[in-house]
């Protein structure tokens, strides 16, 4: 692998998600969504999310609506629908249940419309069949900031930019008409519109907080310390020693060839059960299944994960694991403060 960037970025600011330590418990969806969305246009977004894999993600089925061609052109992808994609929100028979208050019959709260869809419908569901081989794991994701991203590539407007300080992606809401190519372009599905302001709008890797020298919100309320922020080319941090010393670190859908800058350290997973309740040398999470998520090299990473893990357990060192550990939460964090304005006004 290379740190090498193309010449319109001068650094690249990144994120590594261990996924053996995510808890599923949505701290930094939370965190992400009072921080930035909380305008009345952007009730459906979610810049981070958790989602259960093996699932459908968030918006719904959103690998198959976008993305680029084998050539590398952008691709016209779909909108997703706000239906069966994002998923509406719902109103609830609460003025019915009060009513029913001391009534022979207690009527309980429950959607008075048809549920479709919605953020994390289908959580903790997974695959498979008790005790045998039933498995689940939860992703993260936000915005990839990618090298080659398919947003910018899209707007006509030229209202998306890719910094050449830090490597963040952002809208410039001013100049954004509101077309929503980017929407359709991005195969992660990452671009929102604001349906008020008929605008736009993205994760923007916390920004502000990245140029104080300080992690994104996601990163930094995570209480399961999977959640690692740095530079690509500073080799003392940790983004460089997991993605290129290391190698454990791998983009998700890195075929769709946008470059993506927020890598994942692939599920360990318990072994598959016999029809006699015994382990067999079988994981539970289908290697091809994790290949098609972070591609080829997934069983190598798993190897060396084993294999420094039981260097751990013999008592030997083992650098890679006391990084991912994390004993000190400020490890997993190497900024520095920026003396760089925001592009743009509205982000």
């Amino acid at each position: 692998m290379s740190t090498q960037l193309p010449a319109f970025t001068q650094r690249q600011v990144s994120m590594v998600l261990d996924l053996n330590k995510c808890l599923g418990c949505h701290t930094c969806s939370i965190a992400c969504k009072k921080m930035w969305n909380t305008d009345p246009g952007t009730d459906y977004t979610y810049w981070n999310n958790v989602e259960t894999m093996p699932g459908k993600g968030y918006p719904a089925n959103y690998p198959q609506i976008g993305g680029r061609t084998e050539t590398g052109k952008v691709k016209r992808g779909q909108i997703p629908n706000m239906d069966t994609g994002y998923g509406r929100s719902w109103s609830f028979n609460h003025k019915d249940v009060l009513a029913s208050t001391g009534q022979p019959v207690k009527l309980w709260i429950k959607p008075k419309e048809e549920v479709k869809w919605g953020p994390n419908f289908d959580e903790d569901e997974g695959t498979g069949h008790y005790p045998q081989d039933n498995h689940y794991f939860y992703l993260p994701r936000l915005c990839n900031h990618c090298t080659h991203p398919a947003c910018l590539d899209a707007c006509p407007r030229g209202a998306i930019e890719k910094r050449e300080h830090d490597g963040i992606v952002l809208v410039n809401q001013d100049r954004c008409h509101g077309y929503r190519f980017c929407v359709e372009a991005c195969p992660y599905k990452k671009v929102y519109f604001d349906h008020v302001r008929q605008v736009s709008a993205k994760c923007i890797f916390c920004a502000p907080r990245v140029e104080e020298g300080v992690a994104p919100a996601c990163a930094r309320q995570c209480p399961g310390r999977l959640r690692f922020v740095g530079y690509r080319d500073d080799q003392d941090g940790p983004i460089w020693k997991l993605v290129e010393k290391y190698q454990v670190a791998l983009p998700l859908h890195g075929e769709w060839g946008l470059g993506p800058n927020v890598f994942y350290v692939p599920p360990m997973s318990p072994s598959k059960m016999d029809d006699r309740g015994r382990p067999t040398d079988e994981p539970r999470i289908p290697l091809a299944y994790l290949e098609s998520l972070f591609g080829p090299r997934v069983k190598d990473v798993l190897n060396l994960l084993h294999a420094e893990r039981d260097k751990k357990k013999r008592g030997e060192k083992s650098e890679l694991m006391d990084l991912l550990i994390a004993y000190n939460w400020n490890d997993n964090f190497k900024l520095e403060p920026q003396q760089r304005e925001v592009f743009g006004e509205r982000h």
